[in-house]
C-alpha cells in the first residue's frame, strides 16, 4: 500500500511540474524566453523559483541526514546556505543585473574584455554544473529505491526524462513557472509531516534516547574540527554567489533593484524552509538512529513517518514526503541544465545550430551525459557532494565577481589566473574524495574541504597576477564600471562592444 501511495505521489508531481512547464511553453516565443524569460519575472515569482530550484536534494534529504549523523556541527549547512544569499545581496545582486550580461561567461568577457577568460569560465560552468547536478539524480534514485524498492537507477532517468521535457520546449520562462510550483510543494510536503510527527513525540512522552550524546550536541568535537567548520562556512558563504543556476537567475529581473527585493524574499524563504529538515534529522535520533551505522542516514526523512507512526497515516505522509523530495530533485536539476545549457549553445552549439535550436541540444547532451555519469558513479553523501560543488564555484566565481564588480585593478590575466589555480586546486580535491584518496592527517582535513585554502589562493592569485599586468586594463574599464554601479535609468553609450551584442546569437 505505501509502495501505491508513493508512486501516485511522483506521478502527481511529475504530471504537475509537467502541465506548469506546458503552461510555460506557451509563452516561450523568442530566444531570450529561453535564456532568461525576457527578463519579465516579478520579486516574488522569481524569489520563489530560486527558492525552489536552490533547495535541492541536500536540503530537502541531506541535512538531515547529516544532523542525524553527526550533530550540531552540521548546523552551519543550512546557516551557510542561507547566509550565502546575504552575501550574494550585499556584494552582487543589482550590479550583476546591471552588466545586462546573461550568463557568468558573459560577464567575464564583459568586465575585463577577454575572450580566454570568457572560455575558462565556459568551462567551470559546465563543471560545477555536473558535480552539483549528480547529487541531484543521485538522490532521485535513493528516494525511488526508499519508497517502491525499484534500482536506484529508475529515479535517475525518470527525473532526466522529465527534465528534458521541461527545459527543451520552454527553456527558463517553462522552469520558472515549475519551480515556483515546487518550492510551495516542497515546503508543505515538509512541514505537514513533521506536524504530525512532532504531535507523536509529545503524545508518546517526548522521548530522548541518543539526544544526549557528548559527540552529536557539542559542536567542534574530533581531530581539525576548527578547521573543517571554518573550511566549511568559507564554502557555503561565498560558494552561493558562484553558483551558475543561481547566478542566471538574477539575470531575469527588470532591474537591479528588483534583484535587491528578489534577494530579501529569498533570504526569509530559506530561513523557514532549512528549520524543518533540522528537526527532522532530530527526531531521527530518536526513532531511526540505526540509519547511522547501516549507511542510510540520507533516507531518514523517508523512512521516519513509517518508524514512529506507522500504518495507513504513515504511508501518506511517506507518499507526501516523497513528492516533495521528487520536486526537489526537478526543481535543482532544471536550473542546472538550462545554466549549462545556455552556456554550451552560445559558445559552442552556435557554430553549428542556431538561437533555441543550439539550446536545445545543449539540454539534451548535457541531461544525457550527466546521467550516465551518475549511473557509472558510487556517490558520496548527498548533501557532502553538493558541498564539494560550493567549494569550487567559491574558489572561483566568487572571486571573480567581487573582484570583477568591486575593484578597478582587476585584468583578464589576474582573472584567468585565479579562476586557474582555484579551480585546479578544489577540483583536485574533489577528485581525491571522489575516488577515496583521501588520508588522515592535516593534508587530508584539507583536501576534505579545501575552501579555507583554495579560496584565499584564488583572490591572491587574481590579485597578485592583475597588480603586475597593471598596464593591461581593459580598454572600456570606465563604462564598466560605471554600467555596474550606476541606476539603470542612466543610459551609457559604449561603442560597438557591449555585453548582448558580443559573440552571442540575438537574444532579442
Amino acid at each position: 500500500m505505501s509502495s501505491a501511495f508513493a508512486v501516485l505521489a511522483v506521478l502527481l508531481v511529475s504530471v504537475a511540474t509537467l502541465g506548469v512547464g506546458v503552461f510555460g511553453l506557451r509563452l516561450s516565443r523568442t530566444t531570450s524566453d529561453f535564456y532568461v524569460a525576457s527578463r519579465a519575472v516579478g520579486p516574488v515569482v522569481n524569489a520563489s523559483a530560486i527558492s525552489g530550484e536552490y533547495l535541492s536534494a541536500a536540503s530537502f534529504l541531506g541535512v538531515a541526514g547529516l544532523v542525524l549523523a553527526r550533530g550540531a556541527d552540521m548546523l552551519w549547512y543550512p546557516v551557510g546556505w542561507t547566509a550565502g544569499y546575504l552575501m550574494l545581496l550585499v556584494f552582487v545582486a543589482a550590479p550583476l543585473r546591471r552588466s545586462r550580461a546573461y550568463t557568468l561567461p558573459d560577464f567575464a568577457e564583459f568586465r575585463v574584455e577577454s575572450l580566454t577568460a570568457r572560455r575558462v569560465s565556459s568551462a567551470l560552468v559546465v563543471l560545477i554544473g555536473v558535480l552539483y547536478l549528480v547529487p541531484q539524480f543521485q538522490g532521485a534514485g535513493l528516494t525511488i529505491r526508499a519508497l517502491t524498492g525499484a534500482p536506484r537507477w529508475t529515479g535517475a532517468v525518470v527525473v532526466a526524462l522529465i527534465v528534458l521535457a521541461n527545459v527543451v520546449s520552454g527553456g527558463m520562462r517553462s522552469i520558472t513557472l515549475a519551480q515556483a510550483f515546487q518550492y510551495w510543494l516542497k515546503l508543505v510536503a515538509l512541514l505537514v509531516p513533521l506536524i504530525f510527527l512532532l504531535r507523536h513525540w509529545r503524545g508518546s512522552g517526548s522521548p530522548s534516547q541518543h539526544l544526549h550524546a557528548a559527540a552529536w550536541i557539542e559542536p567542534m568535537q574530533g581531530p581539525y574540527a576548527t578547521y573543517l567548520t571554518y573550511s566549511l562556512i568559507l564554502a557555503t558563504f561565498l560558494g552561493t554567489m558562484g553558483l551558475p543556476h543561481v547566478v542566471v537567475r538574477f539575470y531575469t529581473n527588470r532591474d537591479g533593484r528588483a534583484a535587491r527585493r528578489t534577494t530579501v524574499s529569498v533570504l526569509a524563504m530559506l530561513g523557514l524552509f532549512y528549520l524543518l529538515p533540522t528537526l527532522y534529522g532530530v527526531l531521527g535520533r530518536v526513532y531511526a538512529a540505526d540509519l547511522v551505522g547501516s549507511g542510510r542516514s540520507d533516507s531518514v526523512v523517508l523512512e521516519l513517518p513509517q518508524r514512529a507512526i506507522g500504518g495507513p497515516g504513515g504511508d501518506l505522509l511517506t507518499a507526501l514526503l516523497g513528492a516533495g523530495a521528487f520536486a526537489a530533485f526537478l526543481s535543482t536539476s532544471s536550473g542546472l541544465v538550462v545554466s549549462v545549457s545556455g552556456v554550451l549553445s552560445q559558445d559552442l552549439g552556435s557554430r553549428w545550430f542556431g538561437g533555441v535550436t543550439s539550446f536545445r541540444v545543449a539540454g539534451v547532451v548535457t541531461a544525457l551525459a550527466t546521467l550516465l555519469l551518475t549511473l557509472a558513479s558510487t556517490g558520496l553523501a548527498v548533501a557532502h557532494a553538493v558541498e564539494l560543488a560550493f567549494a569550487v564555484a567559491a574558489s572561483t566565481f566568487c572571486p571573480l565577481l567581487v573582484l570583477g564588480i568591486w575593484w578597478r585593478g582587476l585584468t583578464a590575466r589576474g582573472a584567468v589566473a585565479g579562476m586557474a589555480v582555484g579551480g585546479l586546486t578544489s577540483v583536485s580535491a574533489v577528485m581525491a574524495v571522489m575516488l577515496g584518496g583521501v588520508s588522515s592527517g592535516p593534508i587530508g582535513a584539507a583536501v576534505s574541504q579545501p575552501a579555507l585554502v583554495t579560496v584565499p589562493l584564488a583572490f591572491a592569485t587574481m590579485i597578485v597576477v592583475s597588480l603586475a599586468t597593471r598596464g593591461h586594463l581593459p580598454a572600456h574599464l570606465g563604462h564598466t564600471m560605471v554600467r555596474l554601479h550606476a541606476p539603470e535609468d542612466i543610459e551609457l553609450e559604449r561603442g560597438s562592444y557591449h555585453p548582448e551584442s558580443a559573440r552571442r546569437p540575438s537574444l532579442r
